[in-house]
């Protein structure tokens, strides 16, 4: 569960509306909240001060200012909880397309926070851990493809069976002390080098 030395930035224009998540943060025991109320300064005061979880109140928000805020969510990737008054379908897609964790349709009320706070938190660290999955998958099909383009090259050119032909690229790693997919990549590179 996050501890209370986050670090939260609350941006938002409505002083009295930032209050009331302030208030119910300091109240869950955070201590380092700042508030901006400047959304031209958002930006800078992000690379300034690095915060852990962001939160973004939009009383009326005009799109481009959504869109704005989803292309910051995009880039800064820390959790974000969003809070709107209205919103619509395609709205709350692209929050969710653009990484928002929490995006908070008329629900800014002080007792609330905390829980979305903690949400906010929750969510972002699964879609993290899956984009990181995601990625480890789709590397482990790309060096599957090479190692096979590999066995492929050695059972064309030294006539060897597909296992003779992972058993020679495995000693070859093993001997040299290099990974598999190295060896597999150099092969195809010395390959396409010697029979263009």
């Amino acid at each position: 569960m996050p501890g209370p030395d986050l670090s939260i930035l609350i941006i938002d224009e409505n002083r009295i509306r930032a209050s009331i998540i302030e208030e119910g943060l300091r109240e869950a025991g955070h201590a380092r909240v700042a508030v901006i109320h400047d959304v031209n300064e958002v930006g800078r005061t992000i690379q300034d001060t690095m915060p852990d979880v962001v939160f973004i109140d939009l009383e009326n928000p005009k799109r481009d200012t959504l869109e704005h805020f989803f292309s910051l969510s995009r880039a800064i990737q820390r959790p974000i909880a969003m809070f709107v008054d209205r919103s619509d379908t395609g709205m709350i897609e692209k929050a969710v397309e653009a990484g928002v964790s929490a995006y908070v349709v008329d629900g800014l009320k002080k007792e609330r926070v905390k829980p979305i706070l903690d949400m906010a938190i929750s969510r972002f660290n699964a879609f993290s851990r899956l984009t990181r999955e995601l990625e480890q998958a789709r590397s482990a099909l790309e060096e599957r493809k090479i190692v096979e383009q590999a066995k492929g090259i050695l059972m064309k050119t030294r006539g060897l069976s597909e296992s003779d032909a992972y058993a020679l690229l495995r000693s070859t790693a093993m001997n040299q002390n290099r990974r598999l997919i190295d060896i597999a990549q150099s092969l195809i590179t010395a390959a396409n080098l010697l029979d263009p």
